[in-house]
């Protein structure tokens, strides 16, 4: 193969990639089939499995049982703002977006004391087992499920005081910020980092997505003076939705 020149296999995915982007295959139209794909680019039956293979890992096609391979309606990704941290609310940024698109957002949550695995301990500088206030939040937009939160508070700082739980007490429900005030700390920064994964199964249970499709994750973690008060983990699916940062410039 010379330098630069792409697999047989690549080489098919790539045509029948730019076929579904340009409209010749439409959504829910059906994928040539394997024997098709052979006989129309002149390569083999595993070069055509491999050529679908790709498409379906990429999330452009999905398989029916039965049926054969389609291709799949993919949505135009909505945005969520990651904008200004607000007083109120789980997630500042989510209820920033419902506001602005005069959607209709709410979320579930289920708080739970743990102790901190070593990943999590690390985040929040605190060691190994210590213990932490666990909440797993499920927010949605009209209904559909929008992203998924896992949050980490220490015990240390919060536990026997009223905000010991994020949604309960008198400052429920109110976010990190003003929940931290009333204990004294002030938070002053929050650090996001953005990557991306294939989604796991439960959490594309939550979503309503095929497991493996792809996921953003943020990992956010307030501080106050320095000390980590909360870290969090946001899973977003990657083909619904956007984050997008509006930042002052100082």
């Amino acid at each position: 193969m010379a330098f630069g020149e792409q697999p047989a296999y690549l080489r098919v995915a790539g045509d029948l990639r730019q076929k579904i982007f340009d409209g010749v295959l439409p959504p829910h139209s059906r994928l040539p089939s394997q024997a098709r794909i052979r006989a129309e680019y002149g390569v083999s039956d595993t070069v055509a499995l491999e050529a679908r293979k790709v498409l379906m890992a990429e999330g452009l096609v999905e398989g029916r049982s039965g049926s054969g391979t389609y291709v799949r309606e993919l949505p135009e990704p909505r945005r969520i703002v990651r904008a200004g941290y607000r007083a109120c609310g789980p997630d500042g940024a989510f209820r920033q977006e419902q506001a602005d698109d005069q959607a209709k957002g709410s979320w579930e949550s289920c708080s739970e004391q743990r102790e901190a695995g070593a990943a999590v301990a690390a985040r929040l500088r605190i060691a190994a087992g210590e213990r932490v206030m666990r909440t797993r939040y499920v927010f949605r937009t009209d209904g559909e499920p929008t992203m998924l939160s896992t949050s980490w508070e220490p015990l240390a700082l919060t536990g026997r005081t009223p905000v010991m739980l994020p949604e309960e007490g008198p400052l429920g429900g109110h976010g990190v910020v003003a929940r931290m005030a009333a204990i004294d700390l002030v938070v002053d920064n929050v650090i996001e980092e953005v990557g991306a994964r294939p989604g796991l199964a439960d959490e594309m249970a939550e979503l309503g997505g095929m497991a493996g499709h792809c996921v953003l994750v943020i990992s956010r973690t307030f501080c106050a003076g320095g000390l980590p008060v909360e870290t969090a983990d946001i899973v977003i699916p990657a083909d619904r939705y956007r984050p997008t940062y509006h930042l002052p410039v100082r």
